[in-house]
This record gives C-alpha cells, structure tokens and sequence, in this order.
C-alpha cells in the first residue's frame, strides 16, 4: 500500500500493474487515496500475476518470501528487473532453515542478487547492472544506522553488540489476529522472537559489508501499541580515550551527504520527526565512566524501513538521483 503511493507520485515511474488475490477486481483508486492514473489501475489475482511482468522496467514483490523466491525467477525470464521486499533474498543459503523455517528453493538466483542498504552498503555501481535487489528490513535498516557510525569512526568496539528495538503494530503487516487486535496491543508492551528473529542475521551481514567485521549481534526487537516507526537503539563497549563529544561527532560525520539522513541529540530521536517520510534521524552519546556508548535511530518502519528505501534502491539501478519521488514525502507533528 506505502509502495503504490509512492510509486504513483513518483515522476519518472508510471504504476501499471498491481497483484493481490484480496483485492483482485478492484481498482486501486477504490483501495487506496491515491491520485492520477494509478487509480485506474486494476489488481489482478496471484495466478494472474506473471502476465504482468512483460514490458516493465521494474517488479516490486511485497510477497511472502516464499512467494517471492518462487516469483522472482518468472520476473527476470520475462525481461524485468526485480526490487524483492519480502526476506527472501537477504541471507547465505544454509541460514534459511535456521531463521526462515525453510530450505532456500533458488540458490542459484540468491546467489546473484544484490543486497542494498544505500547508506550502509553503498554499493550504487552494482546497482546500475542488477536484475535483483534484495531489500532490507525494517528492523536491520534501523539497528545498521544505530550503530555504524560509532564503529566506523572507532567509538565503539564491535564485539558485544545489544540492539533493542522498537516498532508499531505495522511491522506485523494487516493479517489479523488476537494478539494483534487493539483491546491487546492497547496499552502495552512486550518483547517478541526473543533471540530468533529473523533479522538478527541480516544486522550482522549489513555491518560485515559495510566493513565493520564480523561478530555476534545480540537483538531484540519489541511491539510498541503504535501504528508505525522504530527506534532502536545500540549499546556498545567504548574504545579507550573516546568520550560522548566523539560519538555525536561520528553521527554528525556519517549523515554528511547522505540526503535522508540526520543528526540529532539523543533525545531528539523521535517517531514523530520521521514517520510519513524515507528520513532517519540519529543520534548518539558516550560515558566513559561506565565505558559506554548509546547509539539512535528512528526511521519510519514502511517507508525507509521498506517500500521508500525499495524506491530508493530502484532509483540507483536506472540511474536516476535516489532522492526521486521521495524527497517530497512528509508526515505530521506532533
């Protein structure tokens, strides 16, 4: 739903197609408050969705990553690019079962898609040549920018990571469900997937390619009785001789030149200051004392944390400046 609005106000992009077996039959305009052409468009069913693929210059899958490991292949014979939301293509093969619950079933496309987290990978020259892009998650998006500054400006060491994290009800996408109905999630608070969730890996892969090395992440992600947004925030063991003013300065350093970024003290941080919009705002502080330092970031968990950083990563493969269709995007506060 985020990426058709997206997409539909984008200026170099036309929505042709959109697939859903809920909504197959129905215009989208009907669905969603989207203006111009988009709102013509008509869902087709699953089963129709191939017939879609042919003569387009781009395919996002919002699908389960099952779904989308079994689409991806079809997109790409039919001469489009793919842009994959879902977890399907993120990880090392053998991870799957582990994490996913299943056996990889296209190692061979896996084996040439390209994970792009922009700001964290930076990787837009592979981009411009590939026919499949894996899409980050919300949570990784959000726990890489918490950290990364404070490891690639020396702050912190990179053993003994912790990254608490919290997001909105949205995370869990619109399938309904008890634990998910408003009398449950009113008022409340709780950790969920404790030590197995899914993106505890992909924390680890986006830092290792940015060139932060390799070692555990300890992860927890958490429901905050909120629509949308995450913050999550990073502790991490202080280098010697390193104090708060060199953290805020590695988060002032990073957000240089990277035009969704900003800088902010700590408790600046706020889901209020990105929802609606593909920014990130980070922050960070020290305590030499206790040897520590405290990393922030707070993205909207649809748009930057899913279909603007997928627009995102589609403008770097044709080319175009990443900040198209969504350098305009705004939210309300408070």
């Amino acid at each position: 739903m985020e990426l058709a609005r997206i997409v539909a106000r984008h200026s170099g992009m036309k929505l042709v197609a959109a697939v859903s077996d809920k909504w197959a039959g129905r215009s989208l305009g009907d669905m969603l408050p989207l203006g111009g052409m988009a709102c013509d468009v008509r869902c087709v069913s699953q089963s129709e969705a191939s017939s879609t693929f042919s003569g387009v210059g781009v395919v996002f899958l919002c699908t389960p990553a099952e779904v989308s490991i079994a689409l991806a292949g079809e997109v790409l014979a039919a001469g489009a690019r793919v842009v994959d939301l879902s977890g399907g293509f993120r990880l090392a093969a053998e991870l799957y079962p582990r994490w996913y619950g299943f056996a990889h079933g296209r190692p061979d496309l896996l084996a040439t898609a390209i994970y792009s987290m922009p700001e964290v990978t930076e990787n837009s020259s592979a981009l411009r040549t590939a026919g499949l892009v894996a899409n980050p998650g919300c949570y990784s998006t959000a726990s890489a920018l918490a950290v990364l500054p404070l490891l690639r400006a020396g702050v912190i060491e990179r053993e003994g990571l912790i990254i608490d994290a919290k997001s909105g009800t949205t995370g869990a996408g619109r399938k309904g469900n008890e634990e998910m109905s408003f009398s449950e999630v009113e008022g409340d608070f709780r950790a969920y997937r404790v030590l197995k969730h899914q993106h505890t890996p992909e924390i680890e892969r986006a830092l290792a390619m940015a060139g932060a090395g390799s070692a555990p992440v300890t992860f927890t992600a958490h429901l905050l009785p909120t629509r949308r947004g995450i913050l999550a925030t990073a502790y991490g063991r202080l280098r010697p001789g390193r104090t708060g003013t060199d953290a805020a300065a590695a988060v002032r350093s990073f957000v240089q030149s990277r035009p969704f970024l900003r800088a902010a003290s700590p408790d600046a941080v706020r889901l209020q200051a990105v929802v609606g919009t593909n920014r990130a705002l980070m922050g960070a502080d020290a305590d030499p004392d206790r040897t520590v330092a405290v990393g922030f970031a707070a993205i909207d968990n649809l748009v930057k944390g899913a279909a603007g950083q997928a627009v995102q990563n589609a403008n770097l493969m044709l080319g175009w400046d990443e900040t198209a269709g969504l350098d305009s995007l705004f939210g309300s506060m408070p």
